[in-house]
């Protein structure tokens, strides 16, 4: 790899990691990627965006490993009846991160980027929590739903992350020794954190 510098981050649903991301993004100057690498991802591989969508939406797997029941949708009609498994996605899309991460200085939320990046020397890895209370209010606020829906909601894609995280990586989802850092946004507040981050990579930077 090159001297760019990575921040990848891991969050749990509600905890601001996705507003942390950009907060850091507009400090230090970095490239930022979450759903924009849908779109990378259909631009670089020539299938439908839609193709992507779907599967970032349906797939499902067990804390344990495994995915149930991801399909393709009928790309075209020299497509039809095909599928487009979960490896074959996420092979590109680890793709569209490698690339990146080859050009510049970035910071990606989800997707396993720390694990794709894995061997990359200057990646720097956090995982986002917060305070049960916090999340659902975020939650609450941004989608428009009830205390209820808010909390099976977060439960739901709580361990649709962790399913996936733990699939790809053969790591822990939100346990310490998997990342560089953890920390509970709730603690110090969206903005603070995002500082302390930034402050905890000068830092790393300068490790050795």
């Amino acid at each position: 790899m090159n001297d760019n510098f990575i921040i990848n981050i891991g969050r749990q649903l509600g905890s601001g990691g996705r507003q942390i991301g950009r907060i850091l993004s507009k400090q230090l100057d970095m490239a930022f990627y979450d759903k924009e690498l849908i779109a990378l991802a259909s631009q670089q591989s020539g299938l439908a965006k839609e193709v992507f969508e779907k599967a970032d939406e349906k797939k499902r797997f067990t804390l344990t490993g495994g995915l149930l029941g991801l399909k393709s949708p009928v790309l075209d009609e020299n497509f039809s009846n095909s599928y487009l498994w979960n490896e074959k996605l996420f092979q590109i899309q680890s793709e569209v991160i490698q690339n990146l991460a080859r050009e510049k200085s970035c910071i990606f939320v989800g997707r396993c980027a720390d694990y794709i990046l894995r061997d990359h020397p200057h990646a720097l890895n956090v995982f986002i929590s917060a305070e049960e209370d916090d999340r659902i209010k975020r939650v609450m606020d941004y989608y428009e739903l009830t205390e209820k829906k808010a909390l099976e909601l977060i439960g739901k894609t709580d361990k649709k992350r962790a399913g996936y995280y733990n699939y790809y990586s053969n790591k822990q989802w939100g346990a310490a020794e998997s990342y560089h850092l953890c920390i509970n946004s709730s603690a110090l507040g969206i903005e603070a954190t995002a500082d302390f981050i930034e402050d905890f990579l000068y830092g790393f930077t300068q490790r050795g």
